[in-house]
């Protein structure tokens, strides 16, 4: 009898959007897309729609616990994705499971979406979203904050090789997004490691659109999941990215929602 095609495992730390756009199913629609299996853990409700965040309510700490270890368990961690947290305590909770996965699998990676609030700036933490991050942003093999939140991240410092120094202190990557830039015409990001960085320019595509965050960082989870390199994994999930937002849909309006079906692995 032939074995069923087997797809790595990417466990999920995120949000429910109820909007669709944003959260854990941009994430598990993201990972899918790269070939992998998504294993979400919901950290937070959410009250928001295509455009704004109205409330946010996290789960109970030991909930969260409780949903991951049935599934650390019983199956392989290929990688780790995280976005919003809702608050300290599911962070903590969170940093104390992962700990426990690295006893085992030293390697495993880790990519950390700092989220700090929406775009609109509306709050996604009940408590302070930088002290919220602290226990969790050491154990990231990748950061992936906005321009706006890797300068909250470094206290205020705005240049960019300042920032790059200070988050490389705590993880061996960082991805610095360009999306929050006042480049009308350009998106750079920027991708810093100990040993080198590199940088990446997309056309500003007109409009604004919800997830792109999650979409970029779970892409870049699922190649890791699947044996890529930091490098690669960075470079086909912007591409992935890219082209989900090029074929974006709208369902209200506002915000457009990444058509992340739009793409495969490679």
């Amino acid at each position: 009898m032939t074995q069923p095609n087997r797809r790595p495992c990417v466990l999920v730390f995120a949000g429910a959007d109820p909007s669709g756009g944003a959260g854990i199913q941009a994430d598990i629609e993201a990972i899918a897309a790269m070939g992998a299996h998504a294993m979400p853990v919901i950290t937070a409700l959410t009250v928001q729609d295509n455009d704004r965040v109205f409330s946010v309510h996290p789960v109970d700490a030991d909930l969260v616990m409780q949903q991951a270890q049935v599934l650390i368990k019983k199956m392989t961690i290929a990688a780790v994705k995280i976005g919003i947290v809702g608050n300290r305590a599911n962070a903590e909770a969170i940093a104390v499971l992962l700990k426990e996965l690295r006893a085992y699998q030293p390697h495993l990676p880790l990519v950390l979406d700092t989220v700090l609030a929406s775009g609109h700036g509306d709050a996604l933490h009940t408590e302070d979203a930088v002290t919220s991050l602290a226990s969790l942003m050491p154990l990231a093999s990748l950061l992936t904050p906005n321009l706006n939140e890797s300068a909250r991240l470094c206290a205020g410092e705005q240049e960019l090789d300042g920032q790059a120094e200070v988050l490389l202190r705590a993880c061996p990557n960082v991805l610095i997004k360009g999306g929050h830039s006042n480049d009308p015409s350009n998106v750079t990001n920027h991708w810093f490691s100990k040993s080198e960085s590199r940088s990446w320019t997309w056309p500003r595509l007109p409009g604004a659109f919800h997830g792109t965050g999650c979409t970029l960082a779970s892409a870049i989870a699922a190649l890791l999941a699947r044996g890529k390199s930091m490098l690669e994994a960075i470079e086909q999930a912007q591409l992935y990215c890219n082209e989900s937002l090029v074929s974006a849909y709208v369902i209200a309006d506002g915000q457009q929602i990444p058509n992340r079906s739009n793409g495969e692995a490679n």
